[in-house]
This record gives C-alpha cells, structure tokens and sequence, in this order.
C-alpha cells in the first residue's frame, strides 16, 4: 500500500489534511506527523511515501530547511508545502529548495483539495479530461519561453542552463505551464502553441 505523510504541528490544520487525502485516495496509507525528527522511523514502519504535505513552521525547522531535508532524502518524492506564511514570502524559496508546489492553508479546503487532487494522477477528474487542452486568455513572458524551448526539443538541463536556474525549477514551471494548458505532456504543450498561436516564431 502507497503512503502519504501529512507534517503539520498543528492537530487540527494536519487532521484536516489528512481527512481530505482520505477522501481522495482511500488505498493509500495516510500518515500524520507532527515534526521532522519522526520522519525516518515513520519510513521504517510505512516506507518511502508518493507525497509529503509539509508545513514550513515545525518544532525542529527554520525556514525552508524542512523542504531541503525532504528533498535530500526523498529525490523522487512529491512535496507540497502548505503553510500560513503568504506565498510572496516563501513560496519563491521553497520551490527553490526542493517542493513541487506552494499553497497558502488561508485558501481554503476547496483549493487546497483541487491541489492535491492535480498531484495525485491516477485520481485526476473525468471533467478535466473531457475538456481538452485550454487556451489561456494570457501567458507569463516564462511560459512563453517555455514554450519556445519545448518547441525546439530542448532537454530540462538545457533550459535550466539556459535561463539560469535549476532542474527543480524547471520541473516546477513545466507542471504550472500543463496546468495552466490543462495538456499533459510536452507535445502536447508544443502541438497547441503552433496551433493555438501563442509563441512567436
């Protein structure tokens, strides 16, 4: 059975996570932590988990070196932060640091469901299959390059060296981008750009 570790201090805010990931994926084994130092003995007894939902401010962390630590020993593993501290304050250097994605807790039970659901893909929405891929009303001058990358072939090191940031980074923007195209894949995101117009040539 897959495991999930919720890391919160906070019971409430960490039971109310973990209620919502048992409503998403009800075979996996959900593993409510309240600090860092537990983490390896919880790997020993539940193994190595597919997602971490990790608050920033616990008992034994600083800063971001909760993410660091979660990326040092789990480099293949998802990990989404949620914390109370404003995104325009963290969420830069925790992505940075290793997470895959920043959710502010004041946004709700709905968004931080809808966030959770889009990392957990075998339980994606029929909806948002159905609907196809989106053309946005707008894209941010980096998706556009993005975009010009993807379309040229190029290899996730050689957009991180490129635009001079790295490989994490670059997997983060990626995600954001097929989000945002509601596409899955890398032709995909090129196929609708030639098609839909969105880069310059």
């Amino acid at each position: 059975m897959s495991c999930i570790f919720v890391i919160d201090d906070h019971p409430l805010m960490r039971e109310a996570v973990a209620m919502l990931l048992r409503r998403l994926r009800t075979k996996s084994n959900i593993v409510e932590l309240d600090r860092l130092g537990v983490v390896q003995q919880a790997v020993n007894d539940h193994g190595t988990p597919e997602l971490i939902c990790l608050d920033l401010r616990l008992p034994d962390t600083h800063g971001v070196s909760g993410v660091r630590e979660m990326r040092r020993m789990f480099p293949d593993t998802s990990i989404l932060v949620l914390s109370a501290s404003p995104a325009v304050d963290y969420s830069d250097l925790a992505l940075e640091a290793g997470a895959d994605a920043y959710v502010e807790k004041s946004l709700g039970a709905a968004h931080i469901s809808r966030v959770l659901r889009e990392f957990l893909d075998d339980e994606q929405s029929a909806e948002s299959d159905e609907n196809g891929p989106t053309i946005p009303e707008k894209l941010s001058k980096r998706q556009k390059q993005l975009l010009v990358m993807l379309d040229r072939g190029m290899s996730n090191r050689e957009i991180a060296d490129a635009l001079d940031i790295s490989e994490h980074t670059v997997k983060v923007h990626l995600w954001r981008l097929f989000r945002r195209l509601n596409v899955k894949s890398r032709s995909q995101a090129s196929h609708l750009a030639r098609t839909a117009g969105l880069i310059d040539y």
